[in-house]
């Protein structure tokens, strides 16, 4: 159709297109606003609100009493392994020196030195009880650490308890929680659609058809894009379910839209040229023609052969003659194209 336009109403027309395009993206701000906004009409659902919370916050006390202590004792068993090093070093050094001091006096064999053996003696016994407590404290900060561990695994695996207890009901609140809020995004878009599809049926070739089909474009967007995402899916038996519903519905349009055209069509080929000719408008028949096919019944027709006056399949009149010039030309012009003479106006 758009060849058969003047050249200020095809920008008229795509600037009304631009409205129709600009309109329909501010609803789509509008709608996504109002959808994203809906969820907080409901209540925040927590997992707490299922659970025991005396239990709970007595575990959770557990836990961190729990974490405490074992950061304390591994403090206190870093300090006591430093401690337990030193004093293996020093006992160590001691052994090594009174074995020597040993071999020594072994070899002298010196009366006098006895008193010093005694004391060297003692002192080894010193370092070695010293070592022994060390080690004993090691020990007892390990001992701590462990059972600190322990009572945080014991409080860990009560709450895991509590958790699992409450998972199931909570569950259930988020699912129902869901249904509700896309029950609100349904109500919301399934009206839209249902006045998109009136529109379309009944104003889409008004004078205000801009906004009839940036209207059509929200609608389809809120229902395709911003409520389809949202479907519960109960392991995709609703998403199938409802694609098989809304396709059977689109088809079953189609075919009865289909059905309805063909018998216009028959209806149409059945009437005398003349009045045939008459319901064709005139940018329709212009349109049709740059395509290639029959104004009449849309059937293809080989229009560059330059013989072909008539459509073969429903006889409507395609090319004619001037009355004035006798050249050929469109039978749906309303001037001839060599000449200027008016269509049906005869030589004087």
């Amino acid at each position: 159709m758009s060849k058969s336009l003047r050249l200020s109403e095809k920008w008229f027309r795509r600037g009304l297109w631009l409205v129709a395009f600009i309109f329909a993206s501010f609803l789509i701000g509008l709608g996504g606003t109002i959808v994203g906004d809906l969820p907080q009409v409901e209540s925040h659902v927590t997992l707490e609100r299922f659970m025991d919370q005396g239990r709970a916050d007595a575990a959770r006390g557990t836990i961190k009493a729990a974490q405490d202590s074992e950061q304390q004792a591994r403090d206190a068993l870093a300090q006591a392994r430093l401690k337990l090093q030193v004093a293996q070093v020093d006992v160590t050094n001691a052994r090594k020196s009174f074995e020597n001091w040993i071999a020594t006096r072994s070899a002298t064999e010196r009366a006098e030195q006895d008193p010093e053996l005694v004391s060297r003696t003692q002192a080894l016994d010193t370092l070695q009880a010293r070592e022994r407590a060390a080690r004993a404290d090691v020990e007892k900060q390990q001992q701590a650490q462990l059972d600190a561990q322990q009572a945080s695994e014991r409080a860990q695996r009560e709450l895991q308890q509590l958790q699992d207890a409450a998972g199931e009901q909570y569950s259930r609140a988020m699912r129902a929680q869901e249904l509700r809020v896309f029950g609100y995004r349904l109500a919301l878009t399934l009206p839209l659609l249902l006045i998109a599809g009136w529109l379309f049926v009944k104003k889409r070739k008004s004078a205000g058809w801009p906004f009839v089909w940036g209207f059509i474009f929200f609608a389809l967007f809120a229902f395709f894009v911003e409520l389809v995402p949202y479907l519960p899916s109960y392991g995709g038996y609703v998403r199938y379910i409802v694609g098989i519903v809304i396709t059977a519905l689109v088809g079953r349009w189609a075919i009865a839209a289909l059905n309805r055209y063909m018998e216009r069509q028959k209806q149409a080929e059945a009437q005398p040229e003349q009045e045939r000719r008459r319901e064709l408008s005139y940018d329709t028949a212009l349109a049709r023609l740059a395509k290639g096919v029959c104004p009449g019944c849309e059937r293809p027709v080989d229009l560059k052969d330059g013989k072909t006056d008539f459509c073969p399949h429903c006889g409507i009149g395609l090319f004619d003659h001037c009355g004035t010039c006798r050249t050929r030309k469109n039978a749906f012009a309303h001037y001839c194209h060599a000449c200027g003479t008016a269509a049906g106006q005869a030589a004087t």
